[in-house]
């Protein structure tokens, strides 16, 4: 992983962008991950870690009525998380993760693996995407994070 963080560092740099991250399932690996770079304070503002639906809700602003209609696990949740997060935050690109990491929590409309994602950068359209990883909750949350790095680098550069 350390490949793609360096990638996603200099990409911020570059830009002259900052991160703000609100995580549910891999609960704060991304930002670990970001603040264990030297000179990371100058690309990350800060990070929410919103497991619970209240949290989703106090800390984002997500509203109880998407969360009633869509579910937590949902493009619908992740977009009001990136947005919730961006807006909180002095930050202008936003990265939102919400899934089932397992191995319980599953359904057959939402199985273990399903992770929604969201990247926002401020002033600009939210991307959002879907994924079904394979894998122990480990895995899962792993994959999740690689994958939700990739997608900061794709949304700046599609910007």
């Amino acid at each position: 992983m350390t490949d793609i963080l360096q990638k996603v560092s200099k990409k911020l740099h570059e830009k002259n962008l900052s991160l703000v991250c609100a995580e549910s399932c891999t609960g704060g690996w991304v930002a670990k991950q970001i603040t264990d770079l030297t000179g990371s304070s100058a690309i990350f503002d800060r990070g929410f870690v919103t497991y619970s639906n209240q949290a989703k809700q106090d800390m984002l602003g997500v509203s109880k009525r998407s969360l009633d209609a869509f579910g937590a696990v949902s493009e619908e949740v992740a977009s009001e998380m990136a947005e919730g997060a961006i807006n909180h935050s002095a930050a202008n690109i936003a990265l939102s993760i919400t899934g089932i990491a397992g191995p319980t929590g599953g359904s057959e409309d939402k199985p273990v693996g399903m992770v929604c994602f969201g990247w926002l950068i401020r002033g600009e359209k939210i991307r959002t995407e879907t994924k079904y990883f394979k894998g122990d909750r480990n895995s899962v949350r792993e994959q999740a994070v690689d994958f939700s790095l990739n997608g900061i680098i794709k949304q700046i550069d599609e910007s």
